[in-house]
């Protein structure tokens, strides 16, 4: 990675974790996916992640074959704006994640996405680690705390500790929807005497703006987000955390009314993500928000039956009225229709 998207990462961005662009029939929607890089770098993201749970986990599976074309369209969107950052999401055990890695690598990519909870339930934490090491040899590592409800496990404090003194570490992307797990991940960090060294990213879509706002144990920050909220009303996104970086930066306090947004950006998340039904309609709901915005053609997954929860199309409804001030702005959201 070079000097300029480093400097990015450590100093923080907005990363949304790109979806994937399907036709009716279940296949790859290449204009569309393409049009959709293309959106998050109008909107001013300063990277994207590819091949994460957003862009749906079952486009790792061999017989799917999407895993390389997808990372591919991405960057062929991308090459005019070098200092964005690349990240690719790739799945253990260890033989596969060494193998998607190389294939991220040989493409362009800057960081690897490793999910420790990708090894499986019986994996020990040392064979996790070893494996983790043995993907930081081909790409940078950006550590990924998965929350359980979506397929991860829990990781305390003596994994994460462990995790930092890989030399490959380069940021965390924190996402146990946990303030305990995320304590541990900080707390880990600042112990292990990285923190110049490792950026901290919120993936708690639940806690944005109180996860970049705080002041964290030691004095450390989180200073960006790698987020499925972060794949709409991405320029907004980039506004809200702009502003936020500002006001932490400069060291001045942060008002109410910041965090009163930060609380409709939890309620807006629930419905896009059906936080009521335990998080099934997640990736048909960031869908169904892009197909709103004229990005997408429909919200189908791979999976025909991953789709909205009873209700929860209601509940979009409901925050797309409600919450005027998280979208993006109606001039973006026409270009969007020609994209």
């Amino acid at each position: 990675m070079d000097a300029v998207r480093e400097r990015a990462l450590r100093d923080g961005v907005v990363i949304p974790a790109h979806p994937l662009a399907l036709t009716s029939s279940r296949k790859l929607d290449e204009g569309r996916q393409r049009a959709l890089t293309r959106y998050y770098v109008d909107a001013g993201a300063g990277g994207v992640a590819v091949g994460v749970h957003t862009t749906q986990f079952a486009i790792h599976d061999p017989a799917v074959g999407l895993y390389r074309p997808v990372l591919e369209l991405a960057v062929e969107e991308l090459p005019d704006a070098p200092e964005l950052l690349r990240v690719a999401g790739v799945l253990g055990p260890t033989e596969r994640a060494v193998a998607e890695a190389a294939v991220a690598a040989e493409l362009g990519y800057d960081l690897a996405l490793v999910a420790g909870s990708s090894w499986g339930p019986d994996a020990s934490e040392d064979d996790i680690l070893a494996g983790l090491a043995a993907v930081g040899e081909v790409l940078p590592l950006f550590g990924f705390y998965l929350q359980p409800a979506v397929g991860g496990r829990p990781f305390g404090y003596p994994f994460w500790r462990r995790f930092f003194e890989l030399p490959s570490v380069r940021a965390v992307k924190i996402a146990p929807f946990d303030r305990y797990g995320t304590l541990d991940v900080v707390r880990a960090l600042g112990d292990s005497g990285r923190a110049g060294e490792v950026a901290l990213y919120t993936g708690n879509d639940d806690a944005i703006v109180a996860d970049l706002v705080t002041p964290w144990p030691g004095g450390l920050r989180i200073v960006g987000g790698l987020l499925g909220q972060f794949a709409v009303w991405t320029a907004a996104a980039v506004a809200l955390h702009t502003r936020v970086r500002r006001l932490v930066t400069a060291g001045e306090a942060i008002p109410s009314e910041l965090l009163a947004v930060g609380a409709d950006l939890t309620d807006a998340n629930a419905a896009v993500f059906d936080a009521a039904n335990g998080f099934a309609g997640c990736i048909p709901g960031i869908h169904e928000v892009l197909v709103r915005e004229g990005v997408l053609a429909g919200r189908w997954c791979l999976d025909p039956d991953e789709e909205l929860s009873p209700g929860q199309d209601a509940e979009i409804d409901r925050v797309w009225a409600a919450y005027p001030h998280l979208r993006d702005p109606k001039a973006l959201a026409e270009r969007l229709r020609h994209l």
